[in-house]
Order: C-alpha cells, then structure tokens, then sequence
C-alpha cells in the first residue's frame, strides 16, 4: 500500500454490535477515509460485484448467515481481479481448520475478535501491521 494513501475498507460483519464499533474504530482512524459495511458473505460478494471502486483492503468475520466468510473469500479467489484485494478474517474463535482454509486462500492475516471497545480501536492499526508486512514480502 502506497505511504500517506487513504484507504477504503470494506466490512463484513453480521453482528450489528460489533459492527458499527468496528466501523466507528476505521472511522476515526487517519489512515482511512472510506468504510463500508455489509452483513453477510453474499453482501459482500455482491457489493465487489456492483462496486465502482473496489476497496483497498477486506474484513470479514467467518462466521455469518447466508455465505459465511470463508465461502466467501473462496468466491473471490475465483476473480483475478478480485483476488488482488488483501483480506483479513477476524472471529471470535481460532478454529484451526478455519486458519489453514484462510492461510490457503491467501488472507493477509487472521484476527482474533477483541471483547473490548480498546481492542476494536487496536485493529486497525493491526491491519496496517499486516499490510505492511505483505507488502515486503
């Protein structure tokens, strides 16, 4: 990701809490300027779908209703031009069938949700984290 560039994340969290506080926490971070949320896997397949502008960077939740996040970042993995897009999966529990499904389709990184408004404000910054160290690989 380019230094001092404004990023554009797209969120997909089904659980209405936590989501406007992850919102709320990209918002009022600097180094993000546009933060979009969707609700489930097939929101988030077809907002990429329609998108003018697709987003710097994907946060999705696995566990979600209709498609969960793992089927869909196996949909994206399908799209050349969609795959290019670096993705963190954030949930509340490590499975690790979950973590070797998301490290074979290529995420830049696997979150553990935070049960606190402090760690929600902290993942952005891990993100950054994580972008950054993608990009110098």
């Amino acid at each position: 990701m380019p230094e001092n560039r404004k990023l554009h994340i797209l969120i997909a969290e089904d659980d209405a809490d936590d989501g406007e506080v992850i919102v709320d926490s990209f918002s009022k971070h600097g180094a993000f300027e546009r933060v979009d949320w969707v609700k489930h896997g097939r929101e988030l397949l077809d907002y990429l779908d329609n998108a003018s502008e697709l987003p710097d960077v994907i946060l999705t939740d696995i566990n979600m209703p209709i498609l969960n996040g793992i089927e869909a970042l196996e949909e994206i993995a399908q799209h050349s031009n969609l795959r290019r897009i670096p993705a963190v999966v954030f949930s509340s529990t490590i499975n690790p069938v979950y973590k070797a499904r998301c490290e074979k389709l290529g995420t830049a990184g696997f979150l553990t949700k935070p049960f606190t408004l402090r760690g929600f404000d902290e993942i952005p910054d891990k993100i950054l984290s994580l972008l950054e160290t993608r990009d110098t690989v």
